[in-house]
């Protein structure tokens, strides 16, 4: 995010002096000495207004305010995918740049949200999962398909062959479940196996986005629509997710289903979960950092490998539910509620994989340093492999602290190649898992899944590279090419009129944000001001979103007090006013 004391230097053309609120000076001047104050808060008032004014202005222009959205969503899109061509990136900025100006048009969604808004996550949910731009494109047009702004064949023209058959496919896939009169286990068993055979694999995930996308804004239908739903989800989309390799996908369908079908067992569940956390930081991210904290600082574990990471997630609450009701075991019995990975990549040389491994049981001691270990649940699978070449050591600990009793904490300890092995290697599995009966078609179906993966990348030119996103240009860079047409190294009046046009705005617009932006009159943006204009759009995406954030956990604070009776006339009106 873009420091407040810098925005003076963002908005040199601009001038200043009107009054800016108090509220937007307490963050800088509270760390601040007293007898400085005044004068640090004149300077943040000038930028603070700086910023305002410019905002304003792009506000006023509807050009202006589509290019900051254009500019902004590209950027976050873009910060979610670890490699990205330059094919690509033409590719979703063609996308962005057709659906922007429709998805503002249209009525907003049944659940109440903007078209736009509900594409953009959507298409950062895809990013996230680190899907093809075809993918994320085919994200972004959806809305607009399905809400017949335009063709599938229009599409075809102008974006792709690849991204229309996707939301070809994806279309299809929404009327599976009605073919089916009874969802019973048997018909829900032989829906997914249809879906893994006969459909694309891609259009597969993108169409459980869609449905996980649905779930976390399912509270404006009625119960009962929302139980069917949920009970589609549970039973076809939530297995599908975990047959194709999106574990995230599946236990988060999973969990809001159970939520939807079975509130009170849910919050029974979540309730209990809940109590292992601790103040407002989570038992999870606690010891996570504290284990990263003791592997960073240790000299003998540096010497071995150059990176190390630790992921950690809690069980979900549907998989808790199953050990407690389906296993039969007593709440303390429930052992894997906390979970740790970490993965090391060793340093290079011709002893890779046997350094790998030492620093991985060199992180074992460690770990027994900070915690006490469960010697019977420790699992070597590196001195042992599994026998599809599984390797990680997996060990329990037992995290109780003064007297307060935790479940154990399962640790998981791999090397970068143990992990994509992992990854890679359990994906037939993970097909056999997910409703098919027979191991061998799962491997087949695995096979068409990479093959499919191999096609869009060849339609794109999308091979593997050791050039990673950001390390040789910045994302400002990159926009600034794509709207550099002509690769002159500026962007010229009739280049931003070009993009105001595509976009649906007028010639007058892109004359008012040359105006605006060109800092040096001379008809055109350099890089370095449109690199000042890409920290004004982060500055100003940066503040929507601490205001979402805001809105939300003031909404949470409000229901905890009017829970304990402390506030009970003023929530609903102050709730209110923040939604308008």
């Amino acid at each position: 995010m873009v420091a407040i004391t810098s925005v003076e230097a963002l908005f040199p053309k601009l001038k200043m002096g009107e009054c800016v609120p108090k509220s937007h000076l307490l963050p800088l001047s509270s760390s601040i000495p007293q007898q400085q104050r005044p004068f640090i808060c004149r300077a943040e008032a000038s930028a603070t207004n700086a910023s305002t004014a410019t905002a304003t202005a792009l506000e006023q222009s509807g050009g202006g305010k589509m290019v900051v959205e254009l500019v902004g969503a590209f950027n976050q899109l873009t910060q979610e995918i670890n490699v990205l061509s330059s094919s690509s990136s033409r590719l979703l900025f063609k996308s962005l740049k057709l659906s922007i100006p429709i998805l503002r048009a249209l009525p907003h969604a049944p659940d109440g949200r903007r078209l736009l808004s509900k594409a953009l996550s959507l298409a950062l949910l895809l990013a996230h999962l680190q899907m093809d731009a075809e993918v994320i494109s085919a994200g972004l047009l959806i809305q607009v398909v399905e809400a017949g702004a335009i063709s599938i064949y229009q599409v075809r023209d102008r974006i792709g062959i690849g991204t229309a058959h996707l939301l070809h496919e994806s279309l299809r896939l929404k009327n599976i479940p009605s073919k089916v009169d009874v969802l019973d286990d048997d018909s829900a068993a032989a829906l997914r196996k249809f879906c893994l055979t006969y459909y694309d694999i891609r259009a597969l995930i993108l169409d459980l986005a869609v449905k996980l996308d649905t779930m976390r804004h399912l509270d404006y239908l009625p119960r009962y629509q929302q139980q069917m739903l949920s009970l589609e989800v549970l039973k076809i989309y939530s297995p599908l997710a975990h047959a194709v390799g999106t574990n995230y996908l599946s236990l988060e369908l999973e969990d809001l289903s159970f939520r939807y079908l079975f509130p009170y067992s849910y919050l029974y569940v979540d309730t209990w979960l809940r109590s292992h956390e601790t103040g407002n930081k989570s038992l999870i991210d606690i010891y996570k950092e504290e284990l990263l904290q003791a592997l960073k600082a240790d000299p003998i574990l540096a010497d071995m490998v150059d990176g190390i990471s630790v992921k950690g997630r809690y069980k979900s609450r549907y998989s808790t539910m199953k050990k407690l009701l389906r296993d039969g075991r007593k709440p303390e019995e429930v052992n894997d509620v906390l979970g740790l990975r970490v993965i090391l990549n060793p340093r290079s040389g011709i002893d890779m994989s046997q350094v790998g491994e030492r620093a991985c049981y060199r992180t074992h001691e460690i770990v027994q340093s900070l915690w006490k270990e469960m010697p019977h649940r420790t699992k070597d699978y590196i001195a042992r492999p599994k026998a599809n070449g599984y390797k990680s050591l997996h060990m329990a600990v037992d995290v109780s602290d003064n007297g307060t009793p935790r479940p154990l904490m399962e640790i998981q300890i791999r090397t970068t190649e143990m992990d994509m092995l992992a990854t890679g290697g359990t994906a037939a599995h993970s097909l056999y898992k997910g409703g098919l009966t027979d191991p061998e078609e799962a491997k087949r179906l695995k096979t068409i899944m990479i093959a499919a993966a191999e096609l869009a990348a060849l339609r794109l030119k999308d091979f593997p590279s050791t050039i990673h996103k950001g390390l040789e240009f910045g994302q400002g860079d990159e926009v600034f090419r794509l709207l550099d047409k002509n690769g002159d190294g500026k962007i010229s009046i009739e280049e931003l009129m070009e993009v105001m046009e595509e976009l649906g705005a007028s010639g007058e617009d892109a004359r008012e944000m040359m105006q605006l932006l060109d800092s040096n009159s001379d008809g055109s943006l350099s890089t370095d001001e449109f690199d000042l204009f890409q920290k004004q759009v982060e500055f100003m995406r940066n503040l929507e979103d601490k205001d979402v954030k805001y809105k939300a956990m003031l909404n949470d604070k409000l229901q905890l007090a009017d829970n304990s009776g402390l506030i009970q006339v003023y929530s609903k009106e102050f709730g209110d006013r923040l939604a308008n």
